[in-house]
């Protein structure tokens, strides 16, 4: 490869998925819209349940808004991102009730072994083209029994989104482009199969508890007449709890 060339994929790599350069419009939006307020992250505080004296790690925490309904509901939570920018908003959102890192899940994590009870990874595997590496490290650092929870877009909506559709059970991504106060942003997302999640959970040491597919928050009708019938009725998100297995 020529320094050209490679010069060329660092540039591509961040033009797609630049957190740091929408920052502020994006934590706005996540705030209220339907997908993540009233779909997304009350299904995943459901899932996740009590927390009261749980060590819970947010992974992909972006500006802090699960990472706070994590703290009220009594959890003493560490969040990590890979955006600068998106840590600068959940400090100001959080102030000293979190801790906040600077960390890519390409990456090892920086903690010891068996540091946490939980950890949430909210709508953030599907950035990943292999899941091995972060699996392993989110193991490797939940205590003997720990829970993860993970949502990913579902993967019969990143299959349906391409045309000509692709081979369903190979592992692709897919790229479009988000809109906030028209600004348009390139995305890219890494899409799986069901099974080939599957095998990604069990070869990193997890168990599947449960799979879930739910139905967005019931005010959300009032709120997005419009969308609504949309997200109640074709499948958006999908929805894992997961255990550590004990070796």
């Amino acid at each position: 490869m020529t320094d050209e060339q490679e010069n060329t994929g660092v540039q591509e790599r961040r033009r797609v998925n630049d957190y740091d350069a929408f920052a502020a419009a994006y934590s706005a939006e996540n705030d209220g819209s339907l997908a993540n307020a009233y779909y997304e992250r009350p299904a995943m505080l459901a899932l996740v349940g009590d927390v009261a004296g749980h060590s819970v790690l947010d992974v992909g925490c972006g500006s802090g808004k699960l990472s706070a309904s994590l703290r009220d509901r009594g959890a003493t939570v560490t969040g990590i991102d890979a955006s600068a920018g998106m840590l600068e908003l959940a400090e100001q959102r959080l102030g000293d009730d979190a801790e906040l890192l600077l960390a890519d899940l390409n990456d090892p994590l920086p903690f010891d072994d068996e540091t946490f009870d939980d950890a949430i990874a909210s709508l953030v595997l599907h950035y990943l083209e292999d899941w091995t590496a972060a699996l392993a490290e989110m193991r490797r650092v939940l205590k003997p029994g720990g829970r993860l929870f993970a949502s990913v877009d579902h993967p019969f909506v990143a299959y349906t989104i391409q045309e000509p559709r692709p081979n369903y059970f190979a592992n692709t991504s897919y790229e479009f482009e988000w809109e906030f106060g028209g600004r348009r942003v390139p995305m890219r997302f890494w899409r799986k199969s069901l099974q080939s999640m599957l095998d990604a959970f069990a070869s990193a040491g997890f168990r599947v508890a449960s799979i879930n597919e739910p139905q967005p928050a019931p005010e959300a009708r009032e709120l997005f007449p419009q969308d609504f019938e949309h997200v109640s009725t074709a499948p958006v998100f999908l929805f894992f709890a997961l255990e550590a297995v004990q070796d």
